[in-house]
């Protein structure tokens, strides 16, 4: 059985936070492995620590983990169709002015 719960797994402001979350471990990964390589003069450990960085930021952010639904969205109760549609029969149509 699907819920909205289950069909969105995380809110705006957890969606937000998994990105800087995200962004956040990639950069500092980068400058690490950057570094890193560079005193070692070692490409291969400066793609293995971002490799490492991607790898733990995947981590922590796709899974939907209860910190990133700590603000639920509001939905609106459902209504049913057949009032849509007697709402719309009930209109008149509008007459334009003669200029």
């Amino acid at each position: 059985l699907l819920t909205k719960q289950s069909l969105f797994p995380q809110d705006y402001k957890g969606q937000k936070l998994a990105e800087q979350i995200f962004q956040g471990i990639i950069l500092v990964s980068a400058v690490i492995g950057f570094i890193y390589g560079y005193i070692t003069e070692q490409f291969g450990w400066t793609v293995y620590i971002v490799m490492a960085g991607f790898a733990l930021s995947c981590l922590l952010t796709l899974p939907p983990w209860p910190m990133y639904r700590r603000n639920p969205l509001k939905w609106l109760p459902v209504q049913e169709s057949g009032t849509e549609e007697k709402k719309a029969a009930d209109r008149k149509p509008k007459r334009h002015a003669k200029s």
